[in-house]
């Protein structure tokens, strides 16, 4: 209980008071009502183009780490052999610490000599991508090394114990029926799926929304703040330049847009989830 509180309620409050507050340290909160919020809407200049990158983001992500997640968990749901094996080698990515994985993307992505870009000049494209090196193509970098890290790892565990939860005599009643794969796969398998899709689906967009360590440690924010995430804007104010006050504010902004996207979700979910008890 004391932990709780200590490390999760009393944290929480005391950045909902400071997003009242100017507050610079060194130095002692001072409550200014909501000039936090109005400066957030409109004077900041970082605010919107960060929101918007977020966003973005998320637009490629959530799909990708969905589809790719799902359609893994199919695959190794087939009970070939070696599927423990190759189980464990999809979910090791997911394993390795996220400031590794950008220093190794960035190597990989490297314009002239990395690896990534070797390969493609040795297939016939003379100008391959600058990657992270490019403003154009900066944020979608980002997004193929995130969605490297997290296809094989909960979100397909969670699609996995999904299908080992779907009644296998429905697929034997489609086959008696003359249904193949694919139309087992789009009347048994997905609408059975559905609670899990949803699942996963609230985690992804709260998972993209904080998008922070890959972009922090590959790009810094650019280049020319092309992958200047809302988180990044958040830590930047609060620990290179110390404002608490207006961090917290922009902290509490994405938590309510978190909020938000969840409810909405929710609200949603109820014209496609089906459970089984409906």
């Amino acid at each position: 209980i004391l932990g709780l509180i200590i490390f999760w309620i009393g944290p929480i409050v005391a950045s909902f008071y400071y997003s009242f507050t100017e507050y610079e340290v060194p130095g002692s909160p001072k409550f200014n009502g909501v000039t936090n919020y109005v400066r957030a809407f409109t004077q900041d200049d970082l605010f919107w183009p960060s929101m918007a990158r977020t966003f973005q983001f998320t637009i490629i992500y959530v799909p990708g780490v969905i589809i790719g997640a799902l359609l893994l968990a199919v695959l190794l749901n087939q009970k070939l052999k070696g599927t423990t094996v190759y189980r464990t080698i999809f979910f090791v990515p997911h394993l390795i610490p996220a400031v590794a994985i950008a220093v190794l993307w960035g190597y990989l992505m490297q314009p002239k000599l990395g690896p990534i870009n070797e390969v493609l000049r040795a297939i016939g494209i003379r100008q391959p991508p600058n990657w992270l090196a490019s403003k154009d193509s900066a944020l979608y970098g980002v997004a193929i090394i995130n969605l490297w890290a997290a296809i094989g790892g909960n979100t397909m565990l969670i699609f996995l114990a999904g299908l080992q939860g779907v009644p296998q005599e429905l697929y034997e009643a489609a086959a008696i029926d003359g249904a193949n794969s694919w139309f087992r796969f789009r009347h048994v398998t997905l609408p059975l799926m559905t609670p899990t899709i949803f699942f996963n689906l609230v985690l992804a967009v709260i998972g993209a929304l904080k998008v922070f360590a890959t972009a922090f440690v590959a790009t810094q924010g650019g280049p020319s703040y092309a992958t200047w995430f809302l988180a990044l804007h958040i830590y930047t104010i609060a620990f290179q330049y110390f404002h608490l006050g207006y961090a917290s504010t922009l902290a509490w902004i994405l938590a309510a847009i978190l909020l938000v996207f969840t409810f909405i979700q929710v609200r949603t979910s109820r014209r496609w989830v089906h459970y089984e008890s409906g």
